[in-house]
């Protein structure tokens, strides 16, 4: 059977993962747009984007597409649905959702409508008006945008990001699905060296680590898809077993280093727990003590830039140091930032810029690519030390 799927997105994100789609799983039909990609298949399609997609979000089912202007027509349209085709008489069926520029704005009211319609819908297909929901959970989403609801199944559970290796981790983690990105954005593929001077709780060596093995994301963790009882569970075996056999073998020279010795001993951990702790290697060094003069390869970084570790001040301090040692190096750069001025104090114009989102952050990924002799001084002079920052203190955060 053909279902029409959905993937949420960090903003930025869209068409890398409509890559991972046209190119990972040879599907034809993507569509990319702001926020999500969209395209079909069917239940093998479902446990392969699971598996494998490194930068999405999540992979939902969507039920249904209709105009909901008042709670009559969201109860008609949801009610109208095939729900008796996905959830079964024990089936636990959670209600969660948004809506934006609609006349229904209650989220609460929302949840309890599209909660009665599946109620009435189920009822009426099983011949019982009590749902214990003790069986396999179907967490419906509904989506109202401009007077228009869509209604999801969400079969992965927990967000994609969530590989399974990180229980812990430091006071300002960057999103795995990010990590993964800013790896894929650079085309590492494990042939030369990668770095990542700041490793916090070793996210980014670990997401190259899994990239450069071929190793599927997915394959540590669960899905709730995986208990449906309309999905073959040797479905599921198979597919595990084709992404185990896929893993590819090798020594690859990644490293991660951070100048405090508990993230390097977290990222070790991480790194076991991801299965590739003898693919990288972590150390405890101060970045801007580096010798990157003569190192070629692949350096990406997601330092502190004052909105969940430092002040502002400090971030830009750190970044003139270290621009001073990384600037002169042939490797290419991928520095991930949020302040405005981030080219500013490290001392170099990137070459190419790419906006992202770390978590709510916007941020601007700084590439750097030219030999360092090509590359372009943001400033002739030293950055007097009354410029920097603000003392603007680190902010409050929350991640989606």
């Amino acid at each position: 059977m053909r279902y029409e799927f959905c993937c949420p997105t960090l903003f930025g994100l869209e068409g890398i993962v409509g890559d991972e789609l046209r190119f990972g799983g040879k599907l034809e039909d993507v569509r990319v747009e702001n926020g999500r990609v969209l395209f079909s298949g069917d239940e093998r399609t479902l446990i392969w984007a699971n598996l494998w997609l490194r930068c999405a979000e999540r992979v939902l089912i969507k039920v249904g597409e209709f105009p909901a202007k008042t709670f009559s027509e969201l109860f008609d349209g949801v009610y109208e649905l095939p729900w008796h085709d996905f959830i079964p008489k024990d089936g636990a069926f959670p209600v969660k959702g948004y809506s934006l520029d609609s006349a229904l704005h209650s989220i609460p009211d929302c949840q309890s409508i599209v909660k009665k319609a599946v109620v009435k819908s189920l009822s009426e297909s099983y011949g019982t008006e009590w749902f214990e929901e003790s069986g396999a959970r179907n967490q419906i989403q509904f989506a109202i945008k401009n007077d228009v609801a869509e209604i999801f199944l969400d079969t992965s559970g927990s967000g994609l990001h969530k590989r399974g290796y990180r229980a812990n981790s430091n006071a300002a983690p960057l999103r795995e699905t990010l990590a993964a990105a800013m790896v894929k954005l650079s085309r590492f593929k494990g042939r030369d060296e990668f770095l990542d001077p700041f490793c916090g709780s070793g996210t980014i060596p670990i997401e190259a680590a899994l990239i450069a093995s071929n190793r599927a994301p997915g394959l540590n963790r669960s899905f709730d898809a995986e208990q449906w009882d309309w999905i073959a569970p040797e479905l599921w075996t198979q597919a595990r077993e084709d992404a185990q056999a896929a893993i590819r073998e090798g020594e690859f020279r990644i490293f991660g280093s951070d100048i405090d010795p508990d993230c390097v001993g977290l990222s070790i951990t991480n790194a076991r727990k991801a299965g590739v702790g003898d693919l990288v290697w972590f150390t405890k060094a101060d970045a801007c003590r580096l010798k990157l003069k003569e190192r070629e390869g692949t350096l990406i970084c997601n330092p502190p830039y004052g909105e969940r570790l430092m002040d502002q001040r400090s971030a830009q301090e750190l970044m003139h140091r270290f621009g001073t040692v990384a600037g002169q190096s042939p490797m290419k750069q991928y520095i991930i930032s949020s302040d405005g001025e981030f080219e500013r104090f490290y001392g170099y114009k990137a070459d190419k810029k790419r906006k992202l989102y770390n978590g709510m952050i916007r941020c601007d990924l700084h590439i750097y690519y030219k030999n360092p002799t090509e590359r372009v001084p943001f400033r002739a002079k030293p950055i007097p030390k009354k410029s920097f920052g603000n003392g603007r203190k680190n902010r409050s955060y929350r991640g989606k």
